[in-house]
């Protein structure tokens, strides 16, 4: 069994991009994302990362910096959390045209107002359609584990696409966890030294992102979406060659008691862990219910999710974000949308849960279980005091 460390997240999701030996890091504070930039900070001011850190004047300079950068061929790295990204949005679909291979780790947390510094997503959901591909973690080792795979992914010349890696804000970037890291030589055995194909040169200059007429823009854009989707293959791959290195196997769709389960409860990110021990309980009192956890958010995982829900009766989709006027929760609307021809789809049940960092029990997702429909509406903003006073 390998060494395990006790280590803060966010330090553990910077000890991870160090030994990916990127080039250059451009980074703007915002909680709660700031203590992987300062501990790479660190790295580069004791020379243990070869690196350019540069300390940029806001969130949408850190993504512009880092355009210029990947282009020239520079392997680079940002992060940044709720108003950040909102900041940094018009250089999101840029970065995702251009076809640029930049990982990016956002640290979730909600958008205001009100002002609030803790976690839901909010934040990603806000900019769930601009083309990157986008991952969920459960846990600080997955974090520092798809560090890795981002780039691994984002590199590969069949996808040369950004990635963006979602962890829970505070609930997983300031907590400590024991953690399994890699060696160097592993990390070069998995992540070679970046080599891209095309790259901006004084000596060669070229255009890039250029004007286009209506005649090409959906070609464009149609190659794009295509581009995403087949990006699903390397992630397969990506997800297996880590576990040749470290040991740790990834699926875009992960299963806890599903085999022979009635109920099965939807989630992504953090909220897994506690669901999962929810589902023991329940299992241990002979209920039949299960959990899925979705981490690979775009491309979305259509196929294999319709292969983990055959035979389900009910489904209950926990959302951490609100659509406002719309169907509900983002993620209970696309699931609905990917099963609509389905035969035999399972009801669904869709609770907006833990906005603005709210404490979501056991005995909440036991609650959920119990009930048997929600509002007319398909969902339900689900009020954790007044379930409580109900209990």
């Amino acid at each position: 069994m390998k060494k395990r460390t006790g280590m803060e997240v966010s330090f553990a999701a910077a000890e991870a991009v160090k030994q990916c030996k990127v080039d250059l890091i451009a980074a703007y504070p915002i909680t709660p994302q700031t203590h992987i930039v300062e501990r790479l900070a660190e790295h580069v001011a004791n020379g243990e990362l070869d690196a350019q850190f540069i300390p940029v004047e806001s969130e949408h300079s850190a993504l512009s910096l880092c355009i210029g950068s990947q282009a020239a061929g520079a392997r680079s790295f940002t992060c940044t959390s709720s108003q950040g990204l909102a900041l940094m949005s018009e250089l999101l679909y840029i970065t995702s045209g251009l076809r640029l291979p930049l990982v990016m780790i956002l640290v979730n947390r909600s958008l205001s107002a009100p002002l609030s510094i803790w976690n839901d997503h909010s934040d990603v959901m806000s900019v769930r359609d601009c083309g990157w591909i986008q991952l969920f973690v459960r846990n600080g080792q997955e974090l520092y584990d798809h560090v890795f795979i981002a780039y691994k992914l984002a590199e590969n010349p069949a996808v040369n696409m950004p990635v963006i890696i979602n962890v829970d804000g505070f609930i997983l970037s300031h907590v400590f966890e024991p953690l399994e890291t890699i060696s160097s030589h592993e990390a070069e055995r998995y992540l070679p030294p970046y080599a891209p194909k095309f790259v901006l040169h004084p000596d060669d200059p070229v255009t890039i992102g250029a004007f286009t007429m209506p005649s090409f823009f959906t070609e464009a854009k149609k190659i794009h979406d295509e581009s995403l989707k087949a990006s699903y293959g390397p992630i397969l791959q990506a997800f297996q060659s880590w576990e040749h290195i470290s040991g740790r196997s990834y699926h875009p769709v992960e299963k806890q008691y599903t085999q022979d389960a009635e109920t099965l409860f939807i989630i992504m990110g953090s909220l897994a862990e506690t669901a999962g021990e929810a589902v023991k309980i329940m299992r241990e009192q002979g209920v039949k219910t299960g959990l899925l956890t979705l981490r690979v958010w775009r491309p979305f995982p259509f196929a294999e999710l319709r292969r983990a829900i055959t035979g389900v009766q009910k489904l209950i989709i926990i959302d951490r974000a609100l659509s406002p006027g719309g169907p509900g929760g983002p993620l209970a609307a696309e699931i609905r949308a990917a099963l609509y021809n389905m035969e035999n789809r399972p009801q669904i049940l869709n609770y907006i849960a833990g906005l603005g960092g709210r404490d979501i029990t056991i005995a909440d997702y036991i609650r959920m279980h119990n009930t048997t429909s929600v509002q007319e509406t398909g969902y339900e903003i689900y009020d954790q005091k007044g379930a409580e006073a109900n209990a």
